[in-house]
């Protein structure tokens, strides 16, 4: 038996032409015309430096996390322990500060969202104390780059949610 037969059944009652529901004509006519106007450049400067915020925190935490899996020759007398978590959290602090001035004229989705970021910022500081215990403990130091990285997707989310970027 052909399996292609019951398809091209099924074809031939298709209609020939299809008409939509309604008139689609003035929404394409506005979005020509929407298109020539200028957009203000503000709201086309938020997403943008949001996206540069999350590329670089991504380039950052790959390159950390690599340099913790694999610190190379003489690697570990330059920068491990107490060292490594002061640097983790300056460079972190600099992205959340940048993250925060560029998505400040932006309004946010939920009110709540400052108290979120201080139980991952107390979180981050209960992960500090146990590394000041453990400086070298890799787990730990993987959680801290975890709830960092939370506190920048938790900004750029309530600043700039999936839904208003379609």
């Amino acid at each position: 038996m052909n399996t292609e037969q019951p398809l091209d059944r099924l074809l031939k009652r298709l209609p020939r032409h299809a008409t939509p529901a309604r008139d689609l004509w003035p929404g394409i006519e506005h979005a020509i015309a929407a298109k020539g106007q200028r957009v203000n450049n503000r709201a086309r400067r938020g997403p943008r430096h949001l996206v540069m915020a999350a590329l670089m925190m991504t380039a950052f935490l790959y390159g950390l996390t690599h340099y913790i899996d694999n610190p190379g020759p003489g690697a570990s007398q330059t920068l491990n322990g107490d060292a490594l978590v002061t640097v983790l959290s300056q460079q972190h602090q600099a992205q959340l500060t940048s993250l925060l001035a560029a998505v400040h004229d932006t309004p946010a989705v939920t009110s709540d969202w400052t108290q979120q970021l201080d139980e991952l910022h107390d979180a981050a500081q209960a992960i500090k104390a146990a590394l000041a215990k453990d400086p070298d403990n890799r787990t730990l130091l993987r959680m801290l780059q975890n709830v960092y990285q939370q506190q920048l997707t938790l900004v750029e989310r309530v600043h700039a949610p999936q839904w208003q970027r379609i």
